[in-house]
């Protein structure tokens, strides 16, 4: 989906607008009222779009209470000036990592992934940056998400192919990967280089 396109930010704030009134009214007729709000908003992403609507419901609809980002955590961990990058079965390469599990932190989520997709055991050490991903990856998502890049060191473990990733390496900057660019992309794996290298004096970056 476009970055610029108006429908889609329309349909975004409608549904959570939607799903707030569905959270904190006690009227019938009011429910009934932000339950068809909810339901234009889903029709109009799955017209612009190739889903059906029962997967846009599922996706777009199926949360209560107030509509907040969801999170995605990313371990940047380094090697003799080189980054890890793990394989994805599509054959593009991303940084360890994925959606915060909602009974983990965030330090538990980053250590956990890097376990999953890289079979490395590591220490989380510093925020590099929390950024909201649609002003950086595309194609944005009906979700608003928050990245957070964090810092880590290997204390153990090796990489064993598993359900998600089939292979790992380390990568120089101006050696990298194809990337899966909706999880990361060359500016933000160099922004893990730069704190990487300035550790020491690093400030986390929010945007």
């Amino acid at each position: 989906m476009d970055k610029n396109e108006k429908w889609l930010q329309w349909a975004v704030e409608l549904q959570a607008l939607a799903q707030a009134g569905l959270y904190y009214t006690e009227g019938d007729f009011d429910k009934e009222r932000y339950e068809r709000i909810r339901e234009i908003a889903a029709e109009m992403v799955a017209s612009k779009t190739d889903l059906s609507m029962d997967k846009v419901t599922d996706l777009f609809c199926d949360e209560s209470g107030y509509q907040t980002p969801k999170l995605d955590t990313r371990a940047a961990i380094f090697q003799e000036d080189k980054i890890l990058l793990v394989q994805e079965k599509s054959g593009l390469w991303s940084l360890p990592g994925g959606w915060v599990d909602v009974d983990v932190s965030v330090m538990e989520n980053t250590i956990k992934e890097a376990k999953e997709e890289a079979g490395l055991d590591v220490t989380a050490d510093l925020v590099i940056a929390v950024q909201d991903r649609e002003k950086h990856n595309l194609p944005i998502y009906i979700h608003k998400i928050c990245k957070i890049f964090v810092l880590c060191s290997v204390v153990g473990g090796q990489f064993e192919q598993n359900s998600e990733t089939i292979q790992s390496g380390y990568f120089a900057l101006d050696e990298l990967p194809p990337l899966s660019e909706d999880k990361n992309n060359a500016e933000q794996i160099a922004m893990c280089f730069d704190a990487y290298h300035h550790a020491d004096t690093w400030k986390t970056i929010l945007e």
